[in-house]
């Protein structure tokens, strides 16, 4: 597992990291000691970059990830994210705040529940509409300045978003949704990362499992998963969708490798400062991950994949309504 670069302030990642979120949160029922395994096993395996947020949960998973962090801590490059508001008691409420009061709080809270003195990589998980993106950088700018932070990021945030925050401070990472079947960060945001310096973070790098071939049907969804209500999951959708699972796994067979390694190479194929952060709570998809660095294309493999993908291959919006509205576009 190589290391690399991330962004231009210093920081540095594993190639691949590890998404937290299903840990305790959306897909389905939790397994704490199962999670710690993944987490400790992930230190074995050099997946260093390891990926939370105050909202999973909501709270649950940064305290999940201290426990792991025990003794760790000097090994993980660790980022978390504020700005998603939930309340504990209506799970399905959400808000979102990017005032500098609340950077401050936030931050704060997160390291007691992280039980660290500094987080590596802090970012703004959704654009506060109320809020200028200028107010809410240099309040986190001050929190690098406070020694709280080592670097800044943004979730989700639109190319020129990108410009304005980076004028304020220096932006170290851009974290977006990026696979195969969302290719939107290719319009502009991908170029504007590169250009400025700054790390792109793939998120849901494997359609939220989708494209791993593992889900054949809507039932194999818990009850209490959140993907029963992405439209991508939904309907026709649902079954069109498994056409390119298909085609992923045909690719897959003729490259020894199987679809979630082939799926996650072509996101790190894309340049060497996207990193890709697949999430599992699960040791067994933790080791076929990882097993993604070893896959490579040449330009004719990645030309013919890009035939069979193009953008907005995909049926369905990659959230709900609501979702997508809190998305800076």
């Amino acid at each position: 597992m190589k290391t690399k670069q991330l962004g231009s302030q210093g920081l540095t990642a594993s190639e691949l990291g590890l998404g937290c979120m299903g840990m305790s949160d959306f897909y389905g029922d939790r397994n704490d000691e199962e999670s710690l395994k993944t987490l400790h096993r992930a230190i074995e395996l050099g997946v260093h970059f390891w990926d939370t947020a105050d909202m999973y949960g909501p709270y649950k998973n940064e305290e999940l990830v201290a426990k792991a962090l025990k003794g760790n801590r000097d090994k993980i490059t660790l980022a978390t994210k504020f700005g998603i508001v939930r309340d504990p008691s209506n799970p399905t409420a959400r808000g979102v705040n990017g005032t500098p009061e609340y950077v401050q709080s936030a931050c704060e809270a997160s390291l007691r529940r992280l039980e660290t003195h500094v987080i590596d990589l802090y970012y703004l998980h959704r654009v506060d509409p109320e809020t200028p993106i200028e107010v809410t950088v240099e309040a986190m700018g001050k929190l690098v300045q406070q020694g709280k932070v080592k670097g800044i990021g943004l979730s989700e945030v639109s190319a020129a978003t990108i410009r304005r925050a980076h004028a304020i401070h220096p932006i170290s990472a851009v974290q977006s949704e990026y696979s195969l079947w969302t290719r939107d960060p290719e319009d502009e945001v991908l170029e504007t990362c590169k250009e400025l310096g700054i790390a792109f973070v793939a998120y849901s790098p494997l359609g939220r499992g989708f494209l791993t071939g593992q889900i054949k049907k809507f039932d194999d969804l818990e009850a209490d998963d959140y993907r029963r209500f992405s439209p991508r999951f939904q309907g026709d959708n649902f079954n069109k969708n498994l056409e390119i699972v298909k085609k992923i796994q045909d690719l897959a067979a003729q490259k020894n490798c199987t679809a979630s390694q082939l799926a996650l190479a072509w996101v790190m194929a894309q340049g060497d400062f996207i990193f890709p952060i697949p999430g599992t709570k699960r040791i067994k998809y933790l080791e076929e991950n990882v097993g993604a660095v070893n896959v490579s294309f040449t330009q004719q493999e990645l030309d013919e994949i890009d035939n069979i993908f193009p953008k907005n291959i995909a049926e369905g919006t990659r959230y709900p309504e609501a979702g997508m509205s809190a998305v800076n576009r």
